[in-house]
């Protein structure tokens, strides 16, 4: 394996210049390709992420197949545009110049991409990366083999592998490949694998690009439409069985709507899915045995803590099944209020005014989303002036991923780096600054530093 991988860096090397000099049209048909075996595999896809963690298939067009599309189509109607330098106003100083912003290929790329939307999160960095005129090594994640050995079977019928190449395997593979210098590295998963990532780029001085996540709150102020914040609170954190970086991890919930909003929350979880959970073809089971027990070991230790079990707690370990559950009298020193859950659990806790809410969310790590639910816009615009995150919604969930127009990612904890629609292209691209002198005006400011130079100098710092 890491023979191979040495060739493949070699061979896309020695095609850096030829990619990154590739006009729109030659990486709008690779996008293009891309697409078309999508939609001519559907079934196919559908079948692996089953395979991998039972999603359902109306999940893997909704989360993995539809935003990947959408970003294609959205990069094909725009990358002409993107590619062309920007001018720029000329200062007063530099009359006579003219600049520009020249955006040009980082040149060898890694992504490593994760197992919980295993495919959109492969591919849509893939789309930027050579819309952006790149050479591209993608490694799936291993926890997701079905959908992994998917992307190889595209990639490899699609690009030469001087162009885009996947490595299979374990965290060995990723092991090796941070090893080597690349130009970029973008990398989506744990922030303690995050940290890793940045070390082995430090080595090299390689850009990166950190999509993260932590624990995101969600806010219930006193003024909300109690029904429709709990269906759409309900289908953010369950959806793709928890495992969503930007879900709701934790509930922040006003003592005036606490009751019937539980109330509410548990009758839109028995609608979506029944009240027999286990036997919905509506919902995801958790990866494998190992998170599924990290998940249920943070609920013992809450419950031994003092929490108690609303409604939920269904668990089966052959089936790696946990029910849609909720915890009320959550407190700060439980495990659950302290790492990041990645599953099915939510954690819910009253409040009374919203500055206690907003200070504990800034004791904490800034988080990758945040979501506030209130009829009242004083009250969104006070939590939203008074937190940091990544990214936030007002009265809804998930939907930022889908803004083509926005940046999407973290900050600080949470990630590093932009992606989604232009910031993506950005992302997998070198700003160049361009400076086209079209005159000679700065002779007049070149030694020897007699009067006349002395005074256009002073006469430049006392105007500009």
């Amino acid at each position: 394996m890491e023979n191979q991988i040495l060739d493949v860096l070699h061979l896309q090397k020695s095609a850096l210049l030829r990619l990154s000099t590739s006009s729109a049209s030659d990486r709008i048909s690779k996008l293009r390709k891309i697409e078309s075996y999508l939609m001519q595999h559907k079934e196919e896809l559908c079948d692996a992420l089953y395979a991998d963690f039972k999603k359902p298939a109306s999940e893997v067009v909704i989360a993995e197949m539809l935003g990947v599309k959408r970003e294609i189509n959205h990069t094909i109607k725009h990358l002409k545009s993107w590619m062309k330098p920007q001018s720029v106003s000329t200062p007063l100083m530099l009359l006579g110049t003219k600049g520009l912003v020249q955006y040009e290929a980082k040149g060898l790329c890694l992504i490593i991409s994760p197992w919980n939307y295993p495919f959109n999160l492969s591919i849509c960095p893939l789309v930027h990366a050579i819309a952006a005129g790149n050479a591209v090594i993608l490694k799936p994640s291993e926890l997701s083999p079905a959908t992994a050995a998917f992307i190889q079977k595209m990639i490899s019928s699609l690009f030469d592998k001087s162009e885009v190449a996947v490595f299979e395997g374990d965290a060995s593979v990723s092991t090796f490949l941070l090893e080597q210098k690349f130009d970029h590295i973008f990398f989506t998963g744990s922030p303690a694998i995050g940290k890793v990532v940045m070390a082995a780029a430090a080595k090299h001085l390689t850009s990166v690009t950190l999509e993260l996540g932590g624990k995101s709150p969600a806010i219930v102020g006193p003024e909300v439409n109690v029904e429709e914040a709990a269906a759409k609170i309900a289908w953010g954190k369950f959806l793709n069985n928890g495992q969503t970086c930007i879900a709701p991890d934790y509930l922040y919930l006003h003592e005036k709507n606490y009751f019937s909003f539980l109330k509410a929350l548990e009758a839109t979880v028995e609608n979506f899915y029944g009240k027999n959970v286990a036997k919905s073809k509506d919902y995801a089971r958790i990866v494998n045995r190992r998170h599924f027990d990290r998940i249920v070991s943070l609920v013992e230790d809450a419950k031994e803590k003092g929490a108690k079990v609303l409604f939920g707690g269904n668990t089966d370990a052959d089936d790696c099944f946990i029910e849609p559950t909720v915890l009320i009298n959550c407190t700060p020193d439980m495990r659950i209020m302290q790492e990041e859950i990645f599953g099915p659990i939510l954690p819910v806790m009253s409040y009374q005014d919203e500055f206690e809410v907003t200070a504990n969310i800034r004791q904490g790590d800034k988080p990758l989303a945040l979501y506030v639910f209130s009829t009242s816009t004083e009250f969104n615009h006070y939590i939203l002036d008074h937190t940091s995150s990544g990214t936030s919604v007002v009265n809804d969930c998930l939907i930022q991923f889908g803004h083509n127009e926005l940046p999407f990612g973290g900050v600080n904890h949470s990630g590093i780096g932009k992606s989604g629609g232009h910031y993506g292209f950005v992302e997998f691209s070198n700003q160049k600054s361009v400076v086209i002198q079209r005159t000679n005006l700065l002779k007049n400011f070149y030694p020897p530093y007699g009067v006349k130079v002395r005074w256009m100098i002073d006469f430049v710092l006392k105007w500009l």
